[in-house]
């Protein structure tokens, strides 16, 4: 199916939000490219960067930022990003050798089975499960954050922001670089601040609790260190909203809801392992923030349209429009199929808890989705993320104000200047 660019006659400023999700990310980057691919083939490939706002939490704000450092170039970057998620290993992510597990994740065993008392004796004291520092090499290959502030003054970008989660404070903090003209806001336990984006800020949001450590990150003149922004996060659609976004794409990194007729496909009369609490633990952290603001924004989206369009030309009311993309699967049913491939060591120490290498255990195979960086999964979660995002073709195509050149072949020829005008019906009816 070809398509045909056509100007986008609204101009909105449009948004995409990239969720958290530690390997569960690479859902994110066959979203992507599928989208890319669609550009192209509608002709919009002159058109520059589609997402002048870029958010992301967690995984996604290396997504994120990745995609904000290569904006004069959509198409190659994504390529690359893809290549990246295409080929990884776990190695690349965390140190994942025997020795290393001994250092990191062997305390961590100590700890649960000899006790706090024992560590404290011995003045142990773990900062995670794993070491996270290859990913510092990974984020300096990857993100070249040094372009940002070229890409905004170019008009490339008009802003990334990344979020993390403050252990000091308890405040959700999201950072963000850009446009001079953008403020910084502030809500109940939350607050925006305009920095200059680094990898730190990166490494910050994507410290899944107990599993990556800590980061140090200054901010209004003192230290505190942040962990992964997905924590207390009740509102990961804002900061699009608030840097000037009409209309957001959202990709998540889970499914928005899970269907009920599936639910004793999974369910065992046994006590859960340890595994199982922390992959579900990890779901509530991850997944169920954003199901919940999606409803919000549409249920405020509602109660707008009740109001007469005479005030609302009067206010600052404006309906936001959301293009969600989310996965079609449980990741944990894919994530069963390939704990295999992990590092023997990083195997041996989560079968300790109770992931299990059986590809009938869903449940256990929670935790390690959101560890298996490794190839064969990351290949599985990007496939299917493409595959999802072609099913919503047609929404995409309208979200974006393109026009499917097939479909118009079909209209008779009086009649096409009257559906190109009206070639996004959502817009129409807002």
């Amino acid at each position: 199916m070809r398509c045909m660019g056509v100007i986008n006659s609204s101009h909105s400023t449009t948004g995409l939000l990239l969720t958290g999700g530690g390997a569960r990310a690479a859902y994110q980057v066959g979203v992507l490219e599928a989208i890319a691919d669609m550009r192209l083939e509608c002709g919009a490939g002159a058109e520059g960067n589609p997402f002048p706002i870029i958010t992301g939490t967690s995984a996604g704000a290396i997504n994120a930022s990745a995609l904000a450092c290569g904006a004069d170039n959509f198409d190659a970057t994504v390529r690359l990003i893809a290549k990246t998620w295409r080929e990884f290993h776990a190695g690349e992510v965390y140190r994942a050798d025997h020795l290393s597990m001994l250092r990191s994740g062997a305390t961590w065993m100590t700890l649960l089975s000899a006790g706090w008392l024992l560590a404290k004796f011995r003045r142990i004291k773990p900062k995670s499960l794993l070491d996270n520092t290859p990913l510092g090499d990974l984020l300096r290959r990857l993100v070249p954050l040094d372009r940002l502030p070229e890409l905004v003054r170019q008009g490339h970008m008009q802003a990334l922001a990344v979020t993390a989660s403050s252990y000091s404070t308890g405040d959700h903090v999201t950072f963000f670089e850009g446009d001079k003209r953008l403020m910084p806001w502030v809500r109940t336990q939350r607050f925006a601040v305009r920095d200059r984006i680094t990898h730190a800020h990166l490494l910050a949001s994507s410290a899944i609790p107990f599993v990556f450590p800590a980061t140090e990150l200054h901010i209004n003149g003192h230290t505190e260190y942040f962990g992964d922004g997905s924590m207390r996060q009740s509102a990961p659609v804002a900061p699009a909203i608030h840097l000037g976004a009409e209309k957001v794409l959202v990709v998540g990194a889970g499914r928005m809801h899970e269907p009920k007729e599936e639910a004793h496909l999974h369910t065992t009369s046994t006590y859960p392992s340890i595994a199982q609490i922390a992959g579900h633990a990890l779901s509530n952290i991850f997944l169920d923030a954003l199901a919940v603001d999606v409803e919000r924004v549409r249920r405020i989206n509602h109660t707008i349209t009740l109001v007469p369009e005479e005030l609302r030309k009067s206010s600052a009311l404006k309906p936001i429009e959301l293009l969600v993309i989310a996965p079609s699967q449980r990741l944990d049913a894919v994530a069963s199929r390939h704990v295999q491939d992990l590092p023997h060591a990083v195997r041996t120490m989560l079968g300790g808890v109770g992931v299990s290498s059986a590809k009938a255990d869903v449940k256990g195979a929670a935790l390690a989705s959101y560890l298996l960086f490794e190839s064969g999964y990351t290949s599985e979660l990007m496939a299917l993320g493409y595959a999802d995002a072609q099913k919503q073709r047609d929404e995409v195509i309208r979200f974006f104000g393109w026009t499917d050149s097939k479909a118009a072949s079909d209209v008779p020829t009086n009649l096409k200047p009257f559906v190109e005008r009206r070639s996004d019906p959502l817009r129409v009816r807002r």
